[in-house]
């Protein structure tokens, strides 16, 4: 269901970035769109700069060393144990320590069944190794076999509401795709599963992922006004925007274009000044923003 879209992909890129200031600007640019984040220097961030109190949120969720300090015989002591500490909500529990399809065919499916079902919130397994694509259907197809399932107005399998997964493992632009395409291909609805993205999300990115960069294209010289520019003959790819320029917004929704040689419009420039020579101009709030961002998708969702 698009309504639950925002909190279906997490944020677990903290660890994959070179700093505290990086995985706060990738952080907080992950929320304007998700809901879910564990990295806290991009809520910091949007705390800060942005005036929002708390720009997304997290969940209990467990990880390795947790489960395997108990020992692997402790393996469904370890499971229980996060089911009693968080007896509501949401909670997330990384599953493959040991053998994946045990924990979901025995220990989920058969031991601590009775508390899944009965708890007042969701269970969220977590496989964490293996070919993601495959992985994930099998695990989905290993619970369906445990808890039953009911079918979507699609006609795509579903698990009962009280357990669901999440995907943490290899998650990228390029992988998403080819798990969803997998799940489909099973039968297996899209909202069975939620996915976690670290090392791909926050700085798998360089300026020429978007052929992003920032050039001086003016300049006054004793009242003068000259274009700057680059125009290498050895790559074509490196020409620059020339002249005053203005981003000017045509029909479409995506419709953007730059007018380039002080030929634009600067009444329909879409971009504004926020700083000047150090100044605050426009003290941007993260609720605009993500409302600007919420307005773009409801017309794509149309």
């Amino acid at each position: 269901m698009l309504g639950g879209l925002p909190f279906k992909l997490v944020d677990f890129g903290f660890r994959g970035v070179s700093s505290v200031e990086s995985a706060a600007t990738g952080g907080a640019a992950h929320m304007v769109n998700f809901l879910s984040s564990d990295t806290m220097a991009g809520f910091m961030m949007a705390r800060k700069y942005y005036g929002e109190d708390m720009a997304a949120g997290s969940i209990p969720a467990a990880e390795h060393s947790t489960i395997t300090s108990w020992g692997q015989e402790g393996e469904v002591d370890a499971f229980k144990n996060m089911l009693t500490s968080f007896p509501t909500g949401l909670v997330a529990v990384v599953s493959d320590s040991y053998d994946i399809f045990k924990a979901c065919k025995d220990l989920w499916g058969k031991t601590l069944k009775p508390m899944i079902e009965n708890r007042e919130g969701v269970l969220i397994v977590r496989p964490d190794s293996g070919d993601p694509p495959v992985i994930v259907v099998q695990v989905l197809d290993a619970l369906g076999e445990a808890f039953g399932t009911t079918n979507t107005s699609t006609g795509h399998k579903l698990l009962p509401a009280y357990i669901r997964v999440i995907q943490g493992d290899g998650i990228s632009v390029e992988s998403l795709p080819e798990i969803l395409e997998a799940m489909k291909s099973a039968n297996w609805a899209a909202d069975n599963i939620a996915f976690g993205s670290g090392g791909a999300l926050l700085q798998k990115l360089n300026r020429d992922t978007q052929k992003c960069a920032f050039k001086c294209c003016e300049i006054t010289i004793s009242g003068e006004k000259r274009d700057v520019f680059k125009d290498p003959i050895t790559d074509p790819g490196k020409k620059s925007k020339k002249g005053r320029l203005t981003l000017e917004k045509g029909e479409g929704v995506n419709d953007y274009h730059t007018v380039t040689d002080g030929k634009g419009d600067p009444a329909k420039d879409v971009m504004i000044e926020v700083f000047r020579n150090g100044e605050l101009i426009v003290d941007q709030k993260f609720s605009d923003i993500k409302a600007r961002c919420d307005a773009t998708l409801d017309v794509w969702r149309e």
